[in-house]
């Protein structure tokens, strides 16, 4: 059956919860282990049921965000989504309440219930008019990014086509290009800042009235850090700071040398080469059935996976009109099918796509044997490093992609991947400076990126730019507005992925590819600290493990010469 093919059914939210409380309430009776099982698996595949409706009437919303269908079941799933919430609540409940629980305990996973005991302290009925708020301003700014139409040379544009232009070999069209971009967001500044001030309001609302100190707190919880806690994140902030950003530094300068410029304007930072950043050669078909044969040629286990989500139309990845901007990867759990949604733009992103949502992907389809919903992905640190890892475990078929380009490609790759991290935990700062303010004003919010930012990423020089100047720049992740504190995430992983890189192509180890099948595989059953010991990695927290990894890529990077990059 095609995703196409893929049916999708608004539930009776009434007759669900009839039947899925009486499935609750046959859990509260079990009085042996048998009859708690069968409640506890008949209760999965209603979640299940939920889930895939959920989920593809939110990939179908994405695809198209003009099409009336699904903005009315959009908006559905903004009201609706808490009642479910407080019905799972009510299961994480009974789950944790019942007398059989230590048997329980050895049956099932034990994230199942971490994550149960997660879920029970932020939810409440009371927060539900919240929610819904929550995630109607949520919808409003998808959608309000999705809305750019952006006239440049010509033509129109989505902010995601406007990628080639802002990378272009040509000064001058880098920066009409970011110009063009910055105005779109100062066009629409005061609508944006209008939703993200409420979104902060309604989320200190759900934090308070559940007893949290501030929606910082709240919001720990939520994303499940079990193993580590604010404290860490903010030491291993400052460690990113003291020893990554020196790095990233001298990786600046030796752009500049390198295309010539006494000085790098924030327009050029998107330019890694005087000849032109690395492109993928062919067409998004040609694209496909290359990563396809890549897939193949790597592992048994990846060539039957790419070729189900190729032959059963799981991938959506043109940008067009009305599609949301960016890239995600998802889990249908009644279809056992992953989904890739992406925008490509012509630049090395189409590839990255191949191999990071890839392997977000391939994670899920190695771990469709479990049953839970809430567990098939492991934690977003944890389920970053399947993806961060896969793109550099897909290093050897690059020359299929990038041609005469790659050198250039893995150069970029590499060091971008190191310049992100200081830019990772900026945004994690922010926002929980933020949410620590939830009285702060607009302009307080701008204040606070652009120092944070003049800290974490000194080489953005605004002076030409004076919108982003004002501290503008954060209105372009999404993640501030729709994903609230899942970034920090993405720079705990990437270390992790440095580790897999080394592993694969620095020490070259036998047991590498058996060390990344086994964290796919094991999904969302085992914590981040569980699964770096399945994968023999070392965690970003360990004293050490920071300074060793980027030593070894600061090493790579300076043994690549200039001329190898010309």
């Amino acid at each position: 059956m095609n995703f196409s093919e893929y049916n999708y059914q608004r539930p009776d939210y009434e007759q669900y919860k009839t039947n899925y409380l009486a499935g609750v309430q046959t859990l509260k009776e079990a009085t042996t282990l048998e009859e708690a099982s069968n409640a506890l698996d008949t209760l999965n595949i209603f979640r299940g049921t939920i889930d895939t409706a959920a989920n593809l009437a939110s990939i179908r919303y994405s695809i198209d965000t003009n099409d009336s269908f699904y903005q009315a079941e959009d908006d559905f799933w903004n009201e609706y989504t808490p009642h479910f919430e407080s019905l799972d609540f009510q299961f994480y409940q009974a789950l944790l309440s019942s007398p059989l629980l230590p048997e329980l305990k050895e049956k099932y996973p034990e994230t199942l219930f971490l994550f149960a005991e997660s879920r029970v302290k932020i939810f409440d009925e009371s927060v539900i008019p919240f929610k819904q708020k929550e995630n109607q301003l949520s919808s409003e700014y998808a959608k309000l990014i999705a809305s750019a139409q952006i006239e440049f040379e010509g033509n129109i544009y989505t902010l995601p086509q406007m990628a080639p232009f802002a990378q272009s070999k040509e000064r001058e069209v880098r920066k009409q290009a970011q110009t063009k971009i910055s105005a779109f967001y100062r066009d629409n500044e005061a609508e944006i800042d209008r939703i993200y001030d409420e979104m902060v309001h309604v989320r200190t609302k759900i934090a308070h009235t559940l007893g949290f100190k501030n929606y910082v707190e709240f919001a720990d919880v939520m994303m499940n850090r079990w193993d580590y806690d604010r404290a860490m994140i903010e030491t291993y902030r400052h460690e990113i700071l003291t020893k990554v950003v020196p790095v990233t530094q001298k990786l600046y300068a030796r752009q500049a040398q390198r295309n010539q410029l006494d000085h790098l304007q924030f327009y050029d930072l998107s330019l890694d080469f005087p000849s032109g950043n690395a492109t993928p050669k062919g067409t998004p078909d040609e694209l496909v059935a290359h990563a396809q044969k890549m897939y193949h040629e790597l592992s048994p286990e990846t060539g039957e996976f790419f070729d189900f989500m190729v032959n059963h139309g799981l991938l959506d990845l043109l940008s067009k009109r009305g599609k949301q901007s960016g890239g995600y990867c998802t889990f249908i759990q009644d279809y056992q099918s992953p989904f890739i949604f992406a925008n490509f733009n012509g630049t090395s992103h189409d590839v990255d796509v191949l191999t990071h949502e890839a392997g977000h992907a391939f994670q899920c389809f190695e771990s469709r044997w479990i049953k839970e919903p809430e567990i098939v992905f492991p934690n977003y640190e944890s389920c970053e490093i399947h993806s961060m890892s896969m793109e550099f475990i897909a290093w050897p078929w690059m020359g299929g992609f990038f041609k005469e380009d790659t050198d250039k490609y893995k150069f970029a790759h590499l060091a971008s991947a190191l310049q992100f991290l200081p830019y990772g935990v900026l945004v994690d700062h922010f926002q929980q400076e933020v949410y620590s303010h939830p009285e702060w004003h607009a302009a307080d919010r701008k204040n606070c990126w652009r120092e944070l930012e003049k800290q974490y990423c000194p080489e953005r020089d605004y002076s030409e730019l004076s919108d982003l100047d004002r501290g503008t720049y954060w209105y372009r992740q999404g993640h501030i507005f729709n994903s609230p504190f899942y970034y920090i995430d993405y720079t705990l992983a990437q270390v992790c992925a440095f580790q897999f890189w080394k592993k694969f192509h620095v020490d070259q180890e036998d047991t590498a590819w058996n060390d990344y099948l086994a964290i796919c595989k094991v999904g969302g059953t085992q914590t981040f600290l569980e699964i770096l010991a399945t994968g023999k990695l070392q965690s970003p927290f360990e004293k050490g493990a920071l300074d060793q990894t980027i030593l070894a890529v600061e090493d790579y990077l300076s043994g690549v010469s200039e001329e190898t990059l010309a």
